[in-house]
């Protein structure tokens, strides 16, 4: 198999179903695990968004150009709390409108330790898969994404927001009470949270009630014990058993691989 990459699309099982998005084709990788492969990168790099070849890639798979002009490569992407779609300064309305104008969703996830995230309530559970989260509930329902930025600034106060990749890929952290977490998080925030509602901006957004619980298992049969990370901008080929995935990491016993790093990146599979 050969051709440019995108991140594994991902279907939530038990444990969960990873597919690699290589040329024009798929490749179903959990039958691979336990099995040697091989990705060797032919130097060429594609931009994910307009197709162009590209000497270098920016933000996941993007050319400079694109860059530059997408309002999904904004600095409100990683930092919600910035959108400015309501300034009238968006990159791009249209694009505004249909991801960031749409309910989200406000999460607290137990990946590396338990984080608080933002998602469109349309990427539940994919995001949290993404992440290598092992369990996730939501916390707030949300209007759109700025709001939910907001929530998740104020949150972030009593409780982290980011994922310790390296953490997470050393194995399953210990299953927490994602409901008594919550009310607990909640509890902690109480003051910053009833503050933020005596704002327009907690319009019609929601405390969730649900006390459903994902609970998400990943297919890895080994996890390393210290992590190398591979990287094709230094090395042109990787290979090894593949002992696991998870989020979007290939494990493998010479190393990881961050498959949605290298999104846009020409590869070859070898498999056997």
């Amino acid at each position: 198999m050969r051709g440019s990459i995108e991140k594994m699309r991902t279907q939530l099982d038990a444990p969960v179903h990873y597919e690699l998005p290589i040329g024009g084709s798929t490749v179903d990788m959990n039958p691979l695990v336990g099995q040697s492969i091989t990705l060797s990168f032919t130097g060429a790099i594609f931009c994910v968004a307009c197709g162009r070849k590209t000497k270098k890639s920016f933000n996941q798979g993007h050319c400079f150009p694109c860059l530059k002009r997408l309002a999904s490569c904004d600095q409100c992407i990683v930092r919600p709390e910035l959108c400015h779609y309501h300034a009238g300064t968006c990159r791009e309305p249209k694009w505004g409108e249909s991801h960031c104008l749409k309910p989200h969703v406000v999460y607290l996830a137990n990946s590396s330790g338990l984080k608080v995230g933002v998602t469109r309530a349309s990427q539940v559970p994919t995001r949290w898969i993404d992440q290598g989260a092992s369990q996730a509930i939501v916390v707030f329902d949300v209007r759109e994404r700025r709001i939910a930025g907001l929530l998740e600034a104020t949150l972030r106060q009593v409780v982290a927001d980011r994922t310790d990749w390296r953490r997470m890929l050393k194995g399953s952290p210990n299953s927490l009470d994602m409901v008594e977490e919550r009310g607990r998080v909640l509890k902690e925030a109480a003051d910053l949270i009833t503050r933020f509602k005596e704002s327009p901006d907690w319009a019609d957004t929601k405390v969730s009630k649900t006390e459903t619980v994902c609970e998400i298992s990943y297919p890895v049969t080994t996890y390393p014990e210290k992590i190398k990370a591979h990287n094709f901008d230094k090395t042109d080929n990787v290979s090894g058993v593949l002992q696991g995935i998870k989020g979007q990491y290939l494990i493998l016993d010479s190393g990881v691989l961050n498959v949605r790093k290298f999104s846009g990146y020409e590869l070859e599979l070898i498999t056997g």
